[in-house]
């Protein structure tokens, strides 16, 4: 792979990430989302573990990005290792009033926040 291919690579990855990003700190307080909610948004149904990089990458971001809020489909905590600490994530949604209970969120299709229904 040329140095010019890898640089264009990099180039789509940021933006696709920088889409993500903007997705996620739309995210209201007490609420959550999926990554496939996010990747179906951004305009790139078959991206879900795309969006899951780009939570693992957004720790290092310039400004807040509540990744905390981002779980999957079936409203499971899967992200949590990528955190301080493995609890850390699920002490953040339950300081915003968000039922976790063995790394699910209970009562997830009441938390949940679908992109399309609210930014559009």
């Amino acid at each position: 792979m040329t140095k010019k291919s890898k640089k264009s690579r990099k180039s789509r990855n940021d933006s696709f990430f920088e889409r993500v990003y903007e997705v996620v700190k739309c995210i209201p307080e007490g609420r959550v989302t999926t990554y496939g909610a996010i990747a179906r948004f951004t305009g790139s149904p078959q991206s879900s573990r795309m969006v899951g990089w780009a939570m693992n990458a957004s720790h290092h971001c310039p400004g807040q990005v509540p990744a905390h809020r981002v779980v999957n489909r079936q409203g499971i905590l899967t992200g949590k290792n990528h955190f301080r600490h493995p609890d850390l994530m699920q002490e953040l949604l339950e300081s915003e009033g968000i039922q976790v209970d063995n790394d699910r969120i209970v009562n997830f299709n009441r938390v949940f926040w679908d992109p399309y229904k609210e930014l559009i």
